[in-house]
């Protein structure tokens, strides 16, 4: 295995010079759990843990922080599969049994940012694969990471499948007191055997919506990113209207569609699940990606339209920070009526 290459731009798929670790740095460990069988974890102490992103990337964000790799979740389509090649790991099942554990993430996060150079620039994170995966239930360090943010009151956001992230809430809660902190969900469709065979390790996309209501009724806005809508299988009309309005109804403050992106490493290993679930669709996926790893424009436009007609209808938007959108209620009825109010004299 090659740890060398886990270095800063390696997260997002260049090498840089020096690496985060050595492999005198690696314990590796299995556990006879339910939850965890058969999947091997590897224990790292990073050097590093804030990411600069290569500035062609087309991310919104500079900073990142990823305290694991690989990824229990299993969603066939990642992106991020192809970074587990870097260290010479499978980039199929591979990614989804062999976790890279930074288990000295929240102290390494505590003194970068305690440093001279660091401008307390956004961070984002869940951006690589998911810090809300099942290991965050035994390894537990996002709730250091957090802390070390919010001591900093250093601007944040969170984007996550995993509903483990309720558990710190009340962190996270706290953490909005003091600094800008953006919570994001990620739920591309509703459909319950689609969800069963592309995402077998995530929560069902019912539980996510828990999620985006249970931050709502904690006063701390929860974007959706609806991702992936998958073509030929998500895609319809009456589909993307369900999802649409069950994210709605969740009290989701936005909806950002995102359409499946097939970047190598991840095309592989999505084409041999659609050939084994989906043979009649290969074809059709050649064509459509016949250019590259994204749909063509022309199929991006017409779902994000259709989506976002679809959001305003269901009335989420643009609003203020911490505002939580809801389908609108029913007027309410006028009040009794009763003596005409008085205006009362300053003099």
């Amino acid at each position: 295995m090659r740890w060398e290459n886990l270095t800063d731009d390696g997260e997002h798929g260049r090498a840089a010079d020096a690496a985060l670790f050595g492999a005198d740095a690696v314990v590796t460990r299995t556990f006879d759990t339910p939850e965890f069988r058969g999947i091997t974890f590897h224990e790292v102490r990073a050097r590093s843990v804030l990411n600069r992103v290569p500035g062609a990337s087309r991310m919104p964000f500079e900073w990142t922080v990823n305290p694991y790799r690989g990824c229990t979740h299993a969603c066939v389509y990642c992106f991020a599969r192809r970074t587990h090649g870097y260290l010479d790991l499978d980039t199929g099942v591979g990614f989804d049994t062999q976790i890279v554990v930074k288990v000295n993430a929240p102290e390494v996060l505590r003194r970068q940012l305690a440093s001279r150079r660091w401008q307390g620039d956004h961070v984002a994170m869940g951006t690589n694969v998911d810090c809300y995966q099942r290991a965050e239930g035994r390894y537990r360090l996002m709730p250091g990471i957090i802390s070390a943010l919010t001591d900093r009151a250093n601007p944040f956001s969170i984007l996550t499948k995993g509903t483990l992230i309720l558990r710190d809430l009340d962190l996270l809660v706290r953490a909005a007191g003091v600094t800008d902190v953006g919570v994001s969900v990620s739920v591309g469709f509703l459909d319950g055997e689609l969800w069963r065979t592309v995402e077998p390790g995530t929560p069902a996309p019912e539980r996510r919506l828990d999620v985006v209501r249970a931050f709502a009724e904690h006063g701390i806005g929860c974007g959706v990113l609806m991702a992936p809508v998958i073509p030929f299988l998500s895609d319809h009309p009456a589909q993307l209207r369900a999802t649409v309005r069950a994210i709605a109804a969740a009290g989701a403050t936005s909806v950002t569609p995102l359409v499946l992106h097939l970047r190598p490493g991840a095309r592989e290993w999505f084409t041999a699940w659609l050939g084994q679930h989906h043979p009649h669709l290969v074809a059709r996926y050649e064509r459509l990606y016949a250019e590259g790893a994204y749909a063509p424009k022309w199929y991006q436009r017409r779902i994000t339209r259709q989506v976002h007609e679809l959001a305003e209808e269901y009335g989420i938007g643009p609003t203020r920070a911490g505002l939580a959108r809801r389908i609108r209620p029913a007027e309410p009825a006028p009040p009794p009526a009763g003596p005409e109010p008085v205006q009362l004299s300053l003099m």
